[in-house]
C-alpha cells in the first residue's frame, strides 16, 4: 500500500487592527474569493458576529466546510487578535502550497502580524 499523507494543517494566531477584526462581511467576501481563486469547493459555512461592547462592535467567528476540509477564524478586536486555521486534504492533489497561499493571503487581508504559527503534516 502506498504512503499517503492526508494534508497540511496551519494553525496560527496573529495581531491585526480592530476594524478588520470586526468586519465579518468583508471576511466573507474575502474567503469566498479565496475559495474561487484556489479552485476549492465550499459545502457549508457559518458566520457569527458577537455583540458590541465598550470598545465597539464585537468580533466574529467564521467556519467554512470545504470538500477538501475546512478553514476558520475567530477574532477578538478588543485585544487585536485572531486565531486562524486551514486544513486541506491531499486526496486529489498535494494542497500544501494552497494551504500556505491561503494563510499568507489571510495575513495580508487582515494586515496581520504573525504571533504563532504551527504547521502540522497529517
Amino acid at each position: 500500500m502506498p504512503d499517503y499523507t492526508p494534508g497540511l494543517h496551519i494553525l496560527a494566531t496573529f495581531a491585526a487592527p480592530a476594524p478588520a477584526l470586526r468586519n465579518a462581511g468583508a471576511c466573507r467576501a474575502f474567503f469566498d474569493a479565496q475559495v474561487l481563486a484556489f479552485g476549492l469547493e465550499k459545502v457549508g459555512e457559518a458566520y457569527h458576529s458577537f455583540p458590541a461592547d465598550a470598545t465597539g462592535p464585537g468580533g466574529f467567528t467564521a467556519v467554512l466546510a470545504l470538500t477538501e476540509s475546512h478553514l476558520s477564524i475567530h477574532t477578538w478586536p478588543e485585544h487585536g487578535l485572531a486565531t486562524f486555521d486551514v486544513f486541506l486534504s491531499n486526496f486529489r492533489r498535494d494542497n500544501a502550497a494552497t494551504v500556505r497561499g491561503i494563510y499568507e493571503a489571510t495575513l495580508a487581508f487582515f494586515e496581520g502580524a504573525e504571533l504563532t504559527k504551527t504547521e502540522v503534516r497529517r
